[in-house]
């Protein structure tokens, strides 16, 4: 037997693309890691706000526990049961309260001074409407 038919007998053929687009997947994961390793922890930090640390910082946790969970997955045991998921929903929760804050700092603020000229000038004023309609002649009136 070649190598190739032990390696086809080791797994069912109906799954290997879904092997090779999670060996393709590793890869990328290999690659971003290789790039966030490559810099310094607190070089990085320093180059970023303080909003932008923090979704750093649940990025990170979020990935670290997410690998967790596919481990524990590949080792049998479920991860549903385990208390990685609670760990995984409390970073979620703190991702949403990032993103709203995020949110609320995107948020277009109120300029009060255009806003009152804006409904200042689209009011209707009736003294500017009267000096207009007594410029203009009355229909059905003749002239002498």
């Amino acid at each position: 037997m070649s190598e190739d038919d032990i390696n086809m007998e080791e797994y069912p053929t109906e799954i290997h693309d879904y092997l090779a687009a999670f060996e393709k997947s590793l890869g990328s994961v290999d690659e971003m890691l290789k790039t966030m390793m490559s810099v310094s922890r607190s070089e990085l930090l320093q180059k970023l706000e303080p909003l932008e640390q923090a979704k750093l910082d649940l990025v990170s946790v979020y990935t670290l526990n997410s690998m967790f969970w596919v481990y524990l997955a590949t080792q049998g045991i479920n991860p549903k049961e385990h208390p990685v998921k609670q760990e995984l929903e409390r970073v979620r929760t703190y991702m949403n309260k990032v993103k709203e804050i995020a949110d609320k700092k995107k948020a277009s603020k109120l300029d009060k001074g255009a806003a009152s000229r804006f409904v200042r000038n689209a009011l209707w004023e009736p003294n500017a409407e009267n000096e207009h309609t007594s410029k203009t002649p009355a229909k059905g009136k003749k002239r002498k």
